[in-house]
């Protein structure tokens, strides 16, 4: 009995723990999956190109703010990063240590590029094309101050052995990250003619990308690219983009781009997600890895790309770390005092006449003496026969006075570009010419400027070329390919397809130029000369900004005066239709504007046609914005008409008279409120390591709003109206509403004159009302 009892106790203990274990095998399931749900960890990568020395919110070449872009403004944004997730990953994709300045620094004891990036913690940095422009000597002297990992993969020693790493490993959180660099291999297209590249070999990047992956097999959790190439092929050979290594190698889970100064937030070929922070320090591409533990083993499952701009989706700048700052104090005063140095003094005219029309740059439309003075430079020193060259900025300006080394270097921004040498023919020549002048759209009976195709507009750098030891005319009406008309040497002979010439340009444009699909492509020319050469003025010396220095110094002996060349013109658009003058006036007076693209980068993309049909979209709009009745415009067919009337009209609103005030001019035309704020001259520069950062990061002007109090009154004085008639109008805005416009002469009653902007307040027929100061004199 008792035996049987144990038995039954033993069988029911037994089923009540088989029960237990039933009950608790899909709970421990649960918590297993719960544990490994939080072992969960997100990667984030940071990744920065094309930095090119920009190291404070400063442009050395101006030696004025900006900014929109640079090394201290990065550093704030990755200093938030970091503290939402401590595993990040700080990676810098190349052309770091060049512009801006940044090569002063190839001779000191320290870059600001190495000091600055050491003070990010920057994990890895990987060569760009541009860190070769000062030979390998340099380069390995500044690289060594860096001390993070240097890489670049497809560079090798004449040993065999690589130049530098091809990868390396970063752990985060125990997930180990391989991080794989490469350069483009254009570089030796890039350092032709050079003692840049002596001692190493480059090599596919594809397959040296491949190469890397089987090395890191096994070893790492996730691979990674950090490679100095854009998206696509560049000049259209094979190996140099970055879709190419990741069509071949989807191993990658990612890549970071540069060298194309693109702006790429996400895209995804053959699985590998890519991103490319634009240039200049103005992004931060951010590359976030979700990882997961499944059956012990680290997964990817998620990734994500998107791009963190400095400047702000509220017009805003992201604030200069002032710790940074303080820190590369030193090297900005080092930069800006050399930027100062004068070298000669201008005298007779401006090298940029003013723009005729805002948005249409005059430096491209036309000659300059600025075209003219670089031309002049290289035909001095190369002794070539032709010359060419290119302004990358619209902006150019150079007035009557002190020339200081920044002037040069702000209307000649490629800070290395050269005068080379090289044999052609007149036909080689010529079709040079005539792909220069496919910048420009073709134009029609009826189109009053001259515009540029938007894809020349978006390039790089300016394909805009000038050319000088010739004359020529661009006529816009013939086809692409048949624009070059009246092509002459300087002694009046006509260029002939059989000439054998020297012509000096820049290399780049030239490798440009025979490369695939490009205007001379296949075609082979004998360098002659550069002016980077050894033999000649060297690395340094040769450049195109260091060669114009030397000539207002040594040859123009400090003072230089310049003597228009008239070398060519652009013909096929109507200058003399009498519609002209109003699109003139409407465009610069903000009620049209000249066409742009999409998203308003590149101004200018198409020319204004007076004949077309106006249609009643046009009407309505522009005459909303000249705050007149649409109506009064019907029946008006053209364009041109419609211009012209419009522009009639709107005087007529505005209470002008034909002649108007002061020759056809509003009063309130043109008060400072509605033009571009001249920046104030820069503060006088001091010792190097003597002072604070001179506004590193710029106070933003002031915007005069309606709630400034008024000044105190002043009913004392008087004001007599200089004008043949002057608007009075109701607030202190060239767009208040008029109240009435009194005769030159009338005394109106001052009741204060410490407005923005030159306005006076006044009382007018028991009213308070305001004038455009500038046409009435204070009477005491």
């Amino acid at each position: 009995m008792r035996t049987h009892g144990l038995k039954r106790f033993a069988s029911w203990s037994l089923s009540v723990l088989l029960g237990t274990s039933l009950l608790l095998t899909p709970l421990a399931s649960e918590s297993a999956q719960a544990a490994e749900a939080d072992q969960e960890t997100t990667i984030t990568l940071l990744g920065t190109s094309d930095i090119h020395g920009r190291f404070m919110p400063w442009d050395y070449a101006l030696d004025g703010p900006n900014p929109s872009g640079s090394m201290t403004q990065l550093y704030t944004m990755v200093k938030k990063v970091r503290s939402e997730n401590p595993n990040t990953i700080l990676l810098d994709a190349g052309d770091m240590i060049q512009d801006n300045s940044a090569e002063l620094f190839n001779d000191q004891p320290q870059s600001p590029m190495m000091v600055a990036m050491n003070e990010m913690n920057y994990d890895a940095w990987v060569m760009g094309n541009h860190e070769f422009n000062f030979g390998l000597d340099v380069l390995e002297k500044i690289s060594s101050q860096f001390k993070g990992q240097a890489l670049v993969g497809n560079i090798f020693k004449e040993n065999g052995d690589r130049y530098m790493p091809a990868y390396t490993i970063i752990e985060r959180d125990g997930i180990k990250v391989g991080v794989i660099g490469m350069n483009t291999p254009m570089i030796t297209e890039f350092e032709k003619g050079t003692n840049h590249l002596d001692g190493v070999t480059v090599k596919d990047p594809v397959e040296e990308t491949r190469k890397a992956i089987a090395e890191l097999k096994g070893k790492v959790d996730v691979m990674v690219g950090l490679m100095h190439m854009g998206l696509d092929n560049e000049n259209g050979k094979p190996g140099t983009g970055v879709t190419d290594i990741a069509k071949a190698n989807p191993e990658l889970a990612a890549i970071f781009a540069g060298h194309m100064h693109q702006l790429i937030e996400s895209q995804t070929v053959n699985g590998v997600l890519i991103s490319e922070p634009n240039k200049y320090g103005t992004h931060l591409s951010r590359i976030d890895l979700k990882f997961a533990k499944e059956d012990g083993k680290v997964v990817l499952k998620n990734k994500e790309a998107k791009a963190l701009a400095v400047k702000k989706a509220d017009g805003t700048y992201e604030i200069s770390d002032p710790a940074l700052e303080q820190t590369l104090h030193p090297f900005h005063e080092f930069a800006r005092a050399d930027a100062n140095i004068e070298v000669a003094e201008l005298k007779g005219t401006n090298l940029v006449p003013a723009d005729e029309i805002k948005g249409i740059p005059a430096v491209q439309i036309q000659e300059t003496p600025l075209s003219d003075f670089f031309t002049e430079v290289m035909l001095h020193y190369s002794n070539a026969d032709v010359v060419a060259h290119q302004i990358d900025n619209d902006k150019a300006k150079l007035d009557v006075g002190p020339i200081k080394k920044k002037d040069i270097a702000f209307n000649y921004q490629y800070t290395f570009g050269e005068v080379t040498v090289y044999e052609v023919t007149g036909r080689d020549l010529k079709d040079y010419m005539e792909w220069s002048a496919g910048y420009f759209n073709s134009t029609r009976p009826g189109d009053v400027t001259i515009s540029f195709d938007p894809k020349r507009r978006a390039s790089k750098y300016s394909t805009d070329d000038f050319f000088g030891g010739v004359t020529y005319e661009i006529d816009l009406t013939k086809p692409y390919g048949s624009r070059i008309t009246n092509l002459k040497y300087s002694n009046g002979k006509a260029v002939q397809a059989a000439d054998n010439l020297k012509l000096g340009m820049n290399a780049y444009r030239m490798e440009a130029l025979i490369a695939k699909g490009g205007a001379l492509e296949g075609r082979k020319f004998t360098q002659l000369w550069s002016s980077k050469d050894a033999s000649a003025f060297g690395e340094i010396q040769g450049t195109i900004r260091n060669l114009s220095i030397a000539y207002l110094k040594d040859v123009m002996k400090g003072v230089y005066e310049p003597k228009i060349q008239h070398n060519w013109k652009i013909t096929g658009v109507d200058l003399t239709a009498p519609e002209r003058a109003d699109v003139v006036e409407l465009i610069n007076d903000g009620v049209m504007s000249v066409p742009t693209t999409e998203d308003g980068k590149y101004t200018n993309i198409a020319s204004i046609n007076i004949l077309d049909a106006v249609t009643s979209d046009e009407i309505e709009a522009l005459s909303s914005k000249a705050g007149v009745d649409a109506a009064q415009f019907k029946g008006v067919k053209t364009k041109g008409a419609f211009y012209q009337q419009l522009n009639k009209a709107r005087k007529a609103e505005a209470g002008k008279p034909g002649e108007g005030s002061e020759g056809g001019k509003d009063e309130a035309a043109a008060p400072a409120s509605e033009k571009p704020v001249t920046p104030a001259k820069p503060k006088p520069v001091t010792t190097p390591g003597t002072s604070k950062p001179d506004g590193t990061q710029p106070a933003k002007p002031s915007t005069p709003t309606g709630n400034s109090k008024p000044a105190p009154s002043v009913s004392s004085k008087q004001a007599r109206v200089t004008a043949a008639y002057l608007n009075v109008r109701a607030g202190a805005s060239s767009k208040a509403k008029v109240i009435t416009s009194v005769p030159k002469g009338t005394i109106l009653d001052v009741i204060s004159t410490d407005h923005a902007y030159g306005w006076v307040k006044v009382k007018v027929d028991g009213r308070t009302a305001y004038v455009y100061g500038k046409y009435v004199d204070i009477l005491k």
